[in-house]
């Protein structure tokens, strides 16, 4: 049983082999101890004194004989065991190195069907299995050069043939190396998908928001009144700061569509989605730059109204008061109503600057083509003819005072 030379074919063979040594070296174990005590009963017969049943000689020898047996015996069993444990490290090496490759294998097919996904969601999806994936490559990677490591250690002991240690350790790091290049080329594939759906992903958000900003901006809502247009104008300019802010985004497609991958970069879809982009945006700009313009201009239409509206009233109330009056013939009572028309004068000569600024604004309303211009104009030339007619009104009610005056001067010289 210790000299045979059957170390096993595979790893469970070599476990049973090691199985049964183990109860063989067991034993041999029980058997030394009877063997120590039958040789200590021995020996005292070569000790007797007198009557001796065999020659001590003989005795001695034999002893010695089965002493020597027993440790050549254990020296066989040791020898089995190290040869045994030296199969089985053989044999579990080659075990891991053929879980290893159907590892691989698995890991080979997977890749093999896998695609980089249809949208930004699958392509997130994939890649946090292929982020799992390689933590096990990596974990892996640490268990295939421990078993590299005993397998070294086997060629170093020089026990067995080198070939087949050395092929199998050359196939499997020829698959692993082809693994890795593979995992590193789907990982490339899946960030290059990654980019592409976030590209088409972020250029989707920009023409969703540019095409809700569109409809804001090409509004005809520019208000009722001074207050409404006010506020519109306000929320405009926040829109038009937006857009502005957007530009920026915009102008960077082409970059990005620059870094994308050539078979994204270089579909016709893609290139004209940024086309259209672009020129959404322009249009956009050129609307909101336009519908600016044209709440100014209704805003400055509700104020030159509201002023138009402020002079007339005064108009109307001077006018009023010039027609029912009449020229006094006391000189005290002249005297009065001549400081009621200096102060007058001053009243007129602010209302002035506010009709004349009202002429300016309209002229540049009707220059700018504005929509509303026929009234605006209509409006104007009402105010100024009713401002014509106070002024009228005015000096006539002042030469009526002069000549009052001069004839008052006169009776007083007289």
């Amino acid at each position: 049983l210790l000299v045979s030379k059957d170390l096993g074919k595979h790893l469970l063979e070599v476990d049973d082999l090691l199985q049964k040594h183990g109860l063989l070296e067991a034993d041999i174990s029980a058997q030394t101890e009877r063997v120590r005590a039958l040789n200590a009963a021995a020996l005292k017969f070569s000790e007797l004194e007198g009557y001796q049943p065999c020659d001590p000689q003989i005795i001695c020898n034999r002893v010695n004989h089965v002493q020597t047996c027993l440790e050549e015996l254990g020296e066989l069993a040791g020898k089995r065991r190290k040869e045994l444990e030296d199969s089985r490290q053989l044999w579990a090496f080659f075990q891991e190195m053929e879980e290893a490759e159907a590892w691989i294998r698995e890991k080979e097919q997977i890749l093999a069907a896998k695609t980089c996904g249809r949208d930004l969601s699958s392509v997130l999806t994939l890649t946090n299995k292929h982020k799992s994936m390689l933590g096990e490559l990596g974990s892996r990677r640490a268990l295939l050069h421990q078993s590299m490591k005993r397998g070294e250690q086997i060629l170093a002991k020089k026990r067995f043939s080198p070939g087949g240690i050395q092929e199998k350790m050359r196939e499997v790091r020829l698959r692993w190396k082809k693994l890795e290049e593979v995992t590193g080329l789907h990982q490339q594939r899946l960030q290059e998908a990654l980019n592409f759906f976030q590209f088409s992903a972020e250029t989707d958000d920009l023409v969703a928001w540019l095409q809700d900003t569109y409809r804001i901006v090409s509004s005809d809502d520019f208000g009722h009144d001074d207050y409404s247009s006010q506020a519109l104008l306000r929320k405009h300019r926040a829109v038009v700061e937006e857009v502005e802010k957007h530009r920026a985004a915009v102008l960077a497609l082409r970059k990005q569509l620059a870094l994308l991958a050539p078979d994204h970069r270089q579909g016709v879809d893609v290139q004209i989605r940024v086309v259209e982009v672009e020129q959404l945006y322009g249009e956009v700009a050129e609307v909101a730059v336009l519908r600016q313009q044209w709440l100014q201009d209704a805003l400055a239409v509700y104020r030159m109204f509201s002023e138009v509206h402020a002079c007339e009233v005064w108009v109307d109330e001077k006018e009023q008061w010039l027609e029912k009056m009449e020229v006094p013939e006391e000189l005290d009572e002249v005297e009065v109503v001549q400081h009621r028309f200096e102060s007058l004068d001053q009243e007129m000569n602010s209302v002035m600057g506010r009709i004349l600024d009202v002429n300016q604004v309209v002229q540049q309303l009707v220059d700018g083509g504005h929509p509303s211009s026929e009234e605006v104009r209509s409006c104007q030339d009402h105010l100024n003819s009713r401002w014509n007619r106070v002024v009228e009104l005015v000096e006539q009610k002042k030469s009526q005072l002069s000549s009052v005056l001069k004839i008052q001067n006169y009776l007083l010289e007289c």
